[in-house]
């Protein structure tokens, strides 16, 4: 794996992770939109990029590592977009979730804010890890299954 590609995965998925970071915002979508964040983000990622050829086959390790890239770089940018909109929010609407989040962060010392921050995103990227070796895990398997299908097709005709 080269430095072009572990540069596009971070860039795609600090966009991704603002992007989320908005949508934690709307009531409805949190819990979800947080989940991807959470768990699934490399995985998405993964398969974008296999799907435009921007990575070629991948193995079980490289899935992991750029897995953990992935979900750190997306929760680092998730954190510095939500974290100060739902400051804004919860100044104009006190009464809220985001209104009561935006208080707990008003009231934490800038080592402990940052310090949430990061350790969010070393869990992050320990389950975006896993999501990323599955992902890869199982696009080796299905390449190597089409593989052993072309070759029994194109062989000599043996079944």
């Amino acid at each position: 794996m080269n430095k072009s590609t572990i540069k596009q995965a971070s860039i795609l998925s600090a966009i991704l992770g603002g992007i989320l970071g908005v949508l934690t915002l709307i009531p409805f979508v949190r819990n979800f939109s947080f989940m991807v964040l959470i768990l699934f983000l490399s995985a998405v990622v993964i398969v974008y990029m296999k799907k435009n050829d921007l990575i070629s086959i991948i193995d079980a390790k490289e899935g992991a590592i750029l897995g953990s890239i992935t979900g750190f770089a997306s929760f680092i940018a998730f954190w510095i977009i939500f974290a100060p909109l739902s400051m804004l929010v919860g100044l104009i609407l006190p009464k809220t979730y985001i209104g009561y989040l935006a208080a707990f962060f008003k009231t934490l010392p800038f080592f402990v804010f940052l310090m949430l921050g990061i350790f969010g995103a070393i869990l992050s990227a320990l389950m975006n890890s896993f999501a990323g070796l599955v992902t890869a895990y199982v696009y080796e398997t299905l390449s190597g299954v089409k593989k052993e299908e072309s070759e029994q097709t194109t062989g000599n005709g043996r079944s």
